[in-house]
């Protein structure tokens, strides 16, 4: 007889155990045989979080029922369009009269300023931050909403761009909190510098340049994920047309 937990095989001198029981490490083969595998088990959990991330992935990759051309060339234009202008950002780097200058500086501006007014219930640190953390929220809700709710992934990777060019256009904001030296809008002093004010609350003011650098940087990695993100999109499109 062989356990079929420890693999022990009886022996002759194993006569004065029951034989129902191992005599290395005690437990009954009936009882034992009788539980699932332990390695079903373990696996399980497993299995679950690759399905829900199989789920995801479908999800944030399914394609409209039918492809239009005209729909479809079109969005490659505006693809081709997002892509140039990404460029100018990411390789304008930490420039305020580049970034501040730029058309989607006016848009995203009053998202920041209802920010603060949204997190001002939280206390004074996340009022100051809220206007930062609303502007790079706002896109990603319109991600989920396109993508979970309207099926349109095309849309939803290009609001990815979009939450992306937020975090660049916080980058000089950021840099220069310790100059304090950018115009803030009409009626604001220097005393209302959001990343001032954070960075010397947190002691962390000579990180400044770091942290602009760091937004920067995840802000370029963001909106080429969803250049890559729409232009893989598009191509699973260009196939079923051809």
């Amino acid at each position: 007889m062989i356990c079929p937990k420890c693999q022990y095989q009886r022996q002759p001198g194993d006569a004065q155990v029951h034989p129902g029981i191992c005599p290395a490490c005690g437990i009954a083969y009936g009882k034992y045989r009788a539980t699932p595998e332990r390695d079903d088990i373990g696996e399980e959990p497993a299995e679950e979080t690759a399905s829900f991330g199989r789920r995801l992935l479908d999800t944030l990759m399914e394609l409209p029922e039918q492809t239009d051309p005209l729909v479809f060339w079109s969005q490659a234009a505006l693809l081709a369009v997002f892509t140039l202008w990404g460029a100018s950002f990411i390789l304008g780097g930490v420039d305020w009269q580049s970034i501040g200058g730029s058309f989607l500086h006016n848009v995203n501006l009053p998202f920041h300023e209802f920010g603060h007014v949204l997190f001002s219930p939280f206390g004074r640190f996340m009022a100051i931050l809220g206007g930062s953390l609303f502007q790079v929220v706002v896109p990603l809700v319109f991600v989920i909403a396109f993508s979970f709710f309207k099926g349109d992934n095309f849309a939803a990777a290009i609001c990815l761009w979009w939450c992306g060019q937020n975090f660049i256009d916080l980058s000089p904001y950021i840099a220069d909190a310790g100059r304090r030296q950018l115009p803030l809008i009409l009626g604001m002093s220097e005393d209302n510098h959001d990343w001032g004010n954070l960075l010397t609350m947190t002691n962390s003011l000579d990180r400044a340049e770091l942290l602009a650098n760091i937004s920067f940087t995840l802000g370029s990695l963001v909106m080429v994920l969803g250049l890559y993100w729409a232009g893989y999109l598009l191509l699973q499109q260009r196939q079923r047309l051809s």
